[in-house]
């Protein structure tokens, strides 16, 4: 099994870095799981997903400043979505991060 670096994969932990992310974790499911959609291509699916909530998100906001909406509480409820699945992938991340620290830190 490969384990990343610490340094080397903290850094790409940040919401602006998910393509890093989705990379890394590919290149690890395969190492580790033998497979080639193991973790990574869950991953890369879950992060897909979350930018297409995001432009999605984007699309309905500019229709609803500009008045070009014809229901806006769908847009309102669409731009909710997205922060929600933004709030969740931040606390996974984050959840991600002290488990990877702990396994770090635990002394053997």
């Amino acid at each position: 099994m490969i384990i990343p670096p610490v340094g080397g994969l903290a850094g790409q932990l940040s919401v602006s870095g998910a393509e890093g992310v989705a990379q890394a974790g590919q290149s690890t499911g395969v190492a580790a799981g033998g497979e080639a959609g193991g973790f990574g291509g869950e991953l890369t699916e879950a992060i897909s997903s979350l930018e297409q909530t995001q432009d999605s998100a984007s699309s309905a906001s500019q229709a609803l400043a500009t008045g070009n909406v014809s229901d806006p509480e769908s847009a309102v409820v669409t731009v909710e979505d997205a922060q929600l699945a933004m709030e969740m992938a931040s606390q996974i991340r984050n959840k991600a991060t002290e488990a990877t620290q702990s396994i770090f830190n635990t002394q053997v």
